[in-house]
């Protein structure tokens, strides 16, 4: 139980690292996104500028103006369009400028310079720009720079950790297993809007490797007696003793994103994962290896570890229901073996608890 608390404050300490940090950029990052910026507003003007002309050549084949009209009208509107870009430019120069004072007083980093760090996915980075009417906006780059949130299937790197239990007639195993039983989980899943329009429903589904670890307790090992894996005294001082199966599944979860849509000027777009998600589903696959691992001293003082593979009556065959709830790229996360672990009589069944990443 406590170890389960342990999980709970760390997802939540996670998100709230999450929620408040955000990603210093280097001096050529911060370059690189004026310099972007400055093309898209140069490019904006310019669109504007091709469809005003276009309605006023049309009005001219309609006889709504005369030619002279028509050249003063195209005058105008291409004069409004320079002063706009002037004005617009002349404020992404003015941040290219205190970004070089910044850089001369050591308050930014190059990219030389900068060491590594620990970023949370999520790509929180701001910056400023205008709408087509030249209105003033703070965009987040996950919105606008990434190709990404336009798709409607993406990949990603699931890694997941916690603790592991048998249940055992509706009951949760405690008493012959220590704390630390643990299971970890990795593989690659893609994730893909159900409908073109709306952001609430997923599919995600994916290939992954569950290691299921159990770690006995008082010097006790998994042993076959007469066809039955059950728990038996070593009689050793085990420094360790541990049992882990290793399956591969292929996990399909129906994911709940309560994002929404985003919208742009004329483009909508819906980010993956950048708000709170819930994810309803299940695996089935198979098992690929167990292993049994002891370690402890010998008579003479020496340390011996010992691995015996296979042949403890493992099932071969896998599946379970899982789901998951979280914000951003981490989740809680529980997995339930609805097949029994071994083929014994009485089922043993795996319950595991932990947190979820879902990475780029």
């Amino acid at each position: 139980m406590k170890a389960i608390t342990f999980c709970v404050v760390a997802f939540l300490c996670f998100v709230s690292t999450k929620l408040q940090a955000q990603e210093k950029e280097t001096f050529e990052e911060r370059a690189a996104a004026i310099a972007t910026n400055i093309e898209r507003i140069t490019a904006q003007e310019q669109d504007s500028l091709k469809k005003e002309v276009d309605a006023i050549n049309q009005k001219l084949e309609n006889n709504q103006l005369t030619e002279a009209q028509a050249e003063s009208q195209r005058q105008q509107y291409a004069e409004k369009r320079a002063k706009n870009i002037e004005n617009r430019v002349a404020f992404e120069q003015e941040k290219l400028t205190q970004l070089v004072q910044d850089k001369v007083d050591g308050k930014v980093e190059s990219k030389a310079t900068k060491k590594f760090r620990f970023t949370i996915p999520g790509r929180n980075k701001e910056y400023s720009s205008y709408d087509s009417l030249g209105n003033h906006t703070i965009t987040n780059r996950k919105q606008e720079g990434f190709e990404r949130d336009f798709k409607r299937t993406t990949s990603w790197f699931l890694f997941a950790t916690g603790l592991n239990r048998l249940v055992v007639d509706g009951d949760i195993d405690n008493d012959n297993f220590k704390e630390r039983s643990e299971f970890y989980e990795w593989g690659f899943t893609w994730n893909t809007r159900i409908f073109k329009n709306n952001n609430l429903l997923h599919l995600r589904y994916g290939l992954s490797l569950q290691y299921n670890n159990f770690r006995p307790k008082d010097d006790k090992v998994f042993t076959v007696v007469d066809g039955q894996t059950v728990l038996t005294d070593s009689g050793l001082d085990l420094d360790m003793s541990r049992l882990r199966i290793t399956n591969l599944v292929i996990p399909v979860h129906l994911e709940f994103d309560l994002g929404g849509k985003r919208v742009n000027g004329d483009k909508t777009y819906y980010p993956v994962q950048n708000s709170v998600r819930i994810g309803i589903g299940g695996y089935g696959g198979f098992n690929v290896k167990e292993k049994q691992i002891l370690r402890y001293e010998d008579e003479l003082g020496n340390d011996v570890k010992h691995k015996s593979k296979g042949g403890y009556n493992v099932n071969d065959f896998v599946y379970g229901v899982s789901g998951y709830i979280g914000y951003g790229s981490v989740s809680l996360y529980a997995k339930y073996d609805i097949q029994s672990l071994f083929d014994n009589e009485i089922d043993q069944n795996n319950v595991s608890f932990g947190i979820r990443f879902d990475l780029e």
